[in-house]
């Protein structure tokens, strides 16, 4: 028992003798004493409590010769754990403010790397994503000739078809739920924008019997209008398309499309 308690006695000094010495530095209001603390606490990795010291030490150092390393170093301990806001920000002011910087390419970087880090599952919104795409994008115009460029292409292209599933599926929940007009709406705007996309040709079946069965379900007044919307759609997708596993299904779209259209010329 004795000696489970003199242990613990141990341990607890231990711990206490180490954050004072963190809290004396801190503490300390000697500027060089909490600057070279906070590199040795970075060189160690231990990444909050550098931090807290160069958050010291930044304004003191602000036009001195150490602002460059310091401010650089103080970003990258965001970034380490993971802080990807707030790395992204400090990146950016890095590569702004010592714009002469052997560092700035990197800093550069690591700004549209942070916001990449944010990039979420296409599932969610998609702010980071479209920063980052900017980002890379802005890196490569700036920096044509750096290492990083394919790196910067391969990541723009892996958030792209992201952007791409979203809109996919998400036009796609609006014709699964019946919300037609908003799936013809959604489905031609991820056209536009992916028309290359893998999807292009179901996503125009699909535009085809989502305006379709909205015309088939519209008050009467919307049907010649809407059913002229289906025949031209389906006209496109044949020029399209010539033939397709939707044949079948769109020719029975076709002839009942026809067959009502002929009413109005009644």
């Amino acid at each position: 028992m004795n000696r489970v308690l003199i242990i613990l006695v141990f341990v607890v000094i231990l711990m206490t003798s180490c954050k004072s010495k963190f809290e004396t530095v801190r503490t300390s209001q000697n500027p060089e004493l909490v600057y070279n603390s906070g590199l040795d606490y970075y060189n160690q990795g231990d990444w909050y409590r550098a931090q807290s010291l160069f958050e010291i030490v930044l304004p003191l150092y602000r036009g001195k010769e150490q602002a460059e390393e310091l401010y650089y170093k103080y970003a990258y301990t965001h970034y380490n754990v993971d802080q990807f806001i707030l790395a992204a920000h400090y990146f950016d002011q890095f590569s702004k403010t010592f714009y002469n910087s052997d560092k700035k390419e990197e800093a550069r970087f690591m700004s549209a790397f942070s916001n990449y880090r944010l990039s979420p599952n296409y599932k969610l919104d998609q702010t980071y994503t479209l920063k980052a795409i900017e980002a890379f994008q802005d890196f490569t115009n700036t920096f044509p000739r750096s290492d990083r460029v394919q790196m910067c292409n391969d990541l723009i292209d892996e958030m792209r078809e992201k952007l791409e599933d979203k809109a996919y599926y998400g036009s796609k929940l609006y014709y699964t739920t019946g919300y037609y007009e908003s799936a013809l709406s959604a489905f031609g705007n991820m056209l536009k924008d992916f028309p290359g996309s893998e999807n292009a040709q179901e996503v125009r079946f699909l535009m085809v019997k989502s305006a379709y069965i909205q015309a088939d379900n519209s008050i009467y007044d919307k049907k010649e209008d809407r059913f002229l919307e289906t025949a031209k759609l389906y006209n496109e997708y044949k020029r399209k398309y010539e033939t397709s596993k939707y044949d079948e299904e769109l020719y029975e779209i076709f002839k009942e499309t026809t067959k009502q259209l002929q009413k109005f010329k009644v």
